[in-house]
């Protein structure tokens, strides 16, 4: 009988359901390899369209080909039951059941029902279960056992598909024995997560290149190479900066003796590590001197920047890209990137590179990613064919979390089990930078990360020289109002050339914005609010770091999205009251690159800031 699992719409050439099995397998296997789990993902490949050998699936996708403005009902012909039925049956009933082969049908069989949606719950709370509903059809579309002798005739023997579970049940022992069986509920669900997230790529990868005409993509980009060409162009970078006339003051010796500390880490297996270099040390080119190295001697595919805001990730990434020169690799997925596309009559280069980077933003394929942590959260625990998707590529990869104190209280056990499940069985390395770690070993599942995992030497040291402002607290004296802060502004400016203003609520700063342009003072008063959209902040910015360049007289009145990963220096900085990590990134923003002895930072205590309603809440998607 002829199989047909997609018709090209262009052309209207076939790909039959074995081509399509085939190719997914194969794909799937390169995937599942990276976690030592390659028969698992290549069973769900093999087997996650079987259904479509059916005779009421080949009526199905006929009648859609030929009547293109009024196809049949999408989904009306089940052809995703039939993979997971065919494990249910031969692994998971009878009476000598193979524990460890029942485990196997179960991951990849709710794989392959959950293919066109997302993973079923084997258990709803009323104890029903649509995986057994599912693998237990007795009335199945298109006639079961027709479709058993079709798939083991033109994809794989029996006896050699029996064979090719031995494997994959070996595979599962071994996996399950990394951590022993104390967490097997745990380690059973991650599991689940990655091979349904190497099916989904596979499957709508091999489709996409299909409708595209394009042979099936494997990796051909030499990632070492590439790491190796970025290695030697930041190491250029920093000798530039070592060149500089002022690289031997004591905080530039520091700043490049804590890049040469994370360059010698480099050196050590991959692991959960910490890098706590101060405000202003140059974290972000440290942490990427640290991941370079490390990708090149361990053969790392990627490297993923996490940052909870997107302020910091535009900021960074501009950086970084400066340094490699090579747009096209670098992918930064976040909600103010918007990849449009170009009229016809654009060169086909650029062109290429919006396709690429559109592609990559499906499974981050690419070796550089800077993305939010409400993005990787969503990998793990969104429930999303679109997020999941991306979850294999985390594996084999570096990870590094940049101002990783804030992560919601609430997030933290989630947040450790998806990294110690990317430790132990991704093989990932990650780092986890602040200037103010987080205690993040509180919560009932603790982060698995090694006791000598700080990278920087005599962290007390560091701060101590590090330390280039005063912490003023001003709240003992009494509570603020927008008027006694308009006064207080004013009177700091005799002294100061700038201010920045941080305080915790949109409607209090632009008031206080408000306030001080009536005043006339005869300066430039900037206001900086997530409110605005991502062009404006990046205008407002510019001008910002172009006054403070020229030393001009100005104010800034912002929320707190300049606290983190700005690199702007004030000669004074006034916070409204918050938690010690936001005071001290706030702190991070004065004097930043020692310009003077001590800058000042006043603490005070807003009365119109109502703050029972600001919620610990993850920052940017």
């Amino acid at each position: 009988m002829e199989s047909i699992a997609h018709i090209r719409l262009t052309d209207n050439k076939i790909q039959t359901v074995e081509e399509h099995l085939i190719a997914v397998k194969q794909l799937a296997e390169i995937y599942g390899d990276k976690m030592g789990v390659k028969h698992i993902a290549g069973l769900a490949g093999m087997l996650h369209d079987m259904g479509k050998y059916s005779q009421e699936f080949l009526s199905y996708i006929t009648a859609a080909a030929e009547n293109p403005d009024s196809p049949p009902k999408r989904g009306s012909v089940n052809h995703s039951s039939a993979g997971g039925k065919i494990l249910y049956d031969f692994f998971h009933i009878g009476q000598h059941v193979d524990i460890h082969k029942a485990l196997v049908a179960e991951i990849v069989g709710n794989a392959i029902i959950s293919h066109h949606g997302y993973l079923y719950d084997f258990l709803s709370p009323d104890l029903k279960s649509d995986y057994l509903r599912r693998v237990q059809d007795n009335n199945f579309t298109g006639n079961f056992e027709r479709v058993k002798i079709s798939f083991f005739d033109k994809v794989i023997g029996e006896k050699e598909f029996m064979n090719y579970v031995d494997k994959a049940t070996e595979e599962l022992n071994f996996y399950l024995e990394k951590e022993g069986y104390e967490n097997l509920e745990r380690n059973l669900m991650f599991l689940t997560k990655f091979i349904f997230s190497a099916l989904i790529d596979a499957d709508r990868t091999n489709t996409r290149m299909f409708e595209e005409n394009e042979v099936t993509e494997t990796q051909t980009t030499d990632y070492q190479q590439l790491f190796e060409t970025y290695y030697e162009r930041l190491m250029e970078k920093l000798n530039s900066f070592y060149r500089h006339p002022d690289s031997e003051s004591p905080i530039n010796i520091l700043r490049r003796k804590m890049s040469e500390q994370c360059e010698q880490h480099a050196l050590k297996p991959s692991g959960i590590y910490t890098l706590s270099i101060p405000t202003g040390g140059g974290k972000t080119l440290a942490s990427l001197r640290y991941a370079l190295k490390h990708a090149r001697l361990y053969n790392k595919t990627r490297i993923i920047y996490v940052v909870p805001f997107t302020t910091i990730i535009e900021q960074n990434a501009n950086e970084v890209r400066k340094i490699i020169n090579d747009n096209s690799m670098i992918l930064e997925h976040h909600s103010n990137v918007v990849i449009e596309d170009h009229p016809d009559d654009e060169a086909e280069v650029v062109l290429t590179e919006q396709k690429k980077l559109k592609l990559a933003k499906d499974n981050w394929d690419v070796p550089l990613v800077f993305t939010t942590m409400v993005q990787f959260l969503d990998i793990f625990y969104a429930k999303s064919s679109r997020d999941i998707r991306r979850l294999h590529n985390l594996c084999n990869s570096i990870i590094i979390f940049d101002e990783v104190q804030k992560v919601p209280t609430k997030c933290i056990s989630l947040f450790n089990q998806a990294l110690n499940f990317l430790k132990l069985h991704g093989n990932a390395s990650i780092l986890l930078c602040t200037a103010t770690q987080p205690a993040l070993d509180f919560v009932e599942h603790k982060l698995e990360i090694d006791s000598d995992a700080e990278i920087i030497e005599d962290l007390k040291t560091v701060s101590k020289s590090f330390k280039r402002v005063e912490i003023i607290d001003k709240v003992g004296n009494g509570s603020f109002n927008s008027e006694d802060l308009v006064q207080f502004i004013e009177s700091s400016l005799s002294a100061v050339q700038n201010i920045l203003v941080i305080l915790n609520t949109k409607s209090v700063v632009r008031g206080l914005y408000n306030r001080l342009k009536e005043k006339k003072l005869g300066i430039p008063i900037y206001h900086l609010s997530t409110s605005m959209c991502a062009a404006h902040r990046k205008d407002i910015l510019e001008k910002i770091k172009r006054d403070l360049k020229n030393q001009k007289k100005f104010v800034c009145i912002s929320t707190q999205l300049i606290e983190a990963g700005v690199d702007v220096s004030f000669d004074c900085v006034i916070r409204s009251l918050a938690g010690l990590d936001s005071i001290a990134q706030a702190a991070g923003r004065c004097n930043r690159h020692g310009e003077k002895d001590l800058g000042s930072v006043f603490i005070v205590d807003h009365q119109e800031e109502n703050l029972d309603k600001l919620k610990e809440r993850l920052l940017a998607i």
